[in-house]
């Protein structure tokens, strides 16, 4: 079997409103890593469900998260944009792997821990063992590279676990050893509200966050009442690095402007948050409003959005079955 140089495989759940951070963290990242690597974009529908969604809603949050993904530069001709529950194959190796994964690295995984706090016992046994299902979707199409957020990279190190040891138990090298992708300036979107929180849509607080479908005039507003502090904007990193939201302003800057977080910093130093805040706003505004009215016009044509995913299914199922039948292969199933 023929395995690829460079492939990417990533996806996004759909789980509600798509915010700033989904598309700083994620999104945009995929639409530069598209001229690089083969790609496989996928709604993580069957991650969503870990947790319980209204069914109705999620149909329609995957068209979103799929609109996405086009509106802001992806190429579904390209890249494979699919659907994750669509591709079966995903959740056959992710049984495999749950009896290749140990529970001692399970227990190790502190996302879970963070999500489920106090209440584990009563949480699904899905939030719990996704980690094998994120293997899969990572493996079951050889992938060589994962760009992941920093709080994922513990997930991709148990993938990585994984793949060494089918590897090692079948002597064989079917799986590679897929290397993390961490890019861009932010890298972890923080809440507007509170610096030491990633921005999230579940936050009590609309001015937490900027939503893809904010208004200009929103976008703006929210950035006029983002939390700072009684400071000067910082002439340093390391003193920026101490003010968590006024670094994250200055990192959601540099990312939007693809420059360093230090030539945003010596650009405003010393400056009055005003000046800073308005050009920001601004930035934002600019950069979304674009992705925003593209993502509106296609979610008005379900019919072109079902043929894409559609494709993505066929293109996706292809690469993946070859590669799960000889995993049955190598561990003496028969298929």
């Amino acid at each position: 079997m023929k395995k690829p140089n460079k492939r990417i495989l990533s996806g996004v759940q759909p789980s509600g409103d798509l915010h700033l951070g989904n598309y700083l963290g994620a999104i945009k990242n995929f639409v530069s890593l598209q001229h690089e690597y083969e790609c496989f974009f996928c709604v993580v529908d069957l991650h969503a469900i870990t947790v319980w969604q209204d069914p109705t809603i999620l149909t329609q949050k995957t068209r979103e998260v799929t609109a996405a993904f086009i509106a802001s530069g992806i190429d579904p001709e390209k890249n494979t944009l699919f659907v994750q529950s669509q591709v079966p194959q995903h959740t056959q190796l992710a049984w495999i792997f749950s009896c290749i994964a140990r529970m001692g690295w399970l227990n190790r995984m502190t996302q879970f821990k963070d999500k489920a706090g106090g209440n584990s016992e009563n949480v699904s046994v899905g939030l719990f063992s996704y980690p094998t299902l994120m293997a899969a979707d990572i493996l079951i199409y050889l992938a060589t590279h994962v760009p992941v957020g920093q709080d994922q990279k513990q997930h991709l190190e148990l993938t990585r676990d994984i793949a060494q040891k089918f590897n090692n138990d079948f002597k064989n090298d079917l799986f590679p050893i897929p290397e993390p992708l961490i890019l861009g300036e932010a890298k972890r979107v923080m809440s507007l509200r509170d610096g030491t929180k990633k921005m999230s849509k579940s936050d009590a607080s609309d001015y937490s966050r900027i939503m893809l479908s904010d208004t200009n005039e929103s976008i703006i507003q929210k950035i006029k009442k983002a939390k700072t502090d009684a400071q000067p904007l910082p002439d340093n990193l390391e003193d920026a690095k101490t003010r968590p939201e006024v670094f994250n302003l200055l990192t959601i800057f540099a990312a939007l402007e693809e420059a360093d977080t230090q030539k945003i910093i010596s650009t405003y130093a010393g400056k009055e948050f005003a000046k800073f805040k308005n050009d920001l706003g601004e930035l934002i505004a600019t950069k979304l409003t674009p992705i925003s009215n593209e993502m509106n016009k296609l979610l008005d044509d379900n019919t072109y959005l079902d043929s894409i995913i559609d494709s993505g299914k066929v293109k996706a199922t292809s690469v993946a079955e070859p590669i799960l039948k000889k995993v049955y292969e190598i561990i003496g199933l028969s298929d």
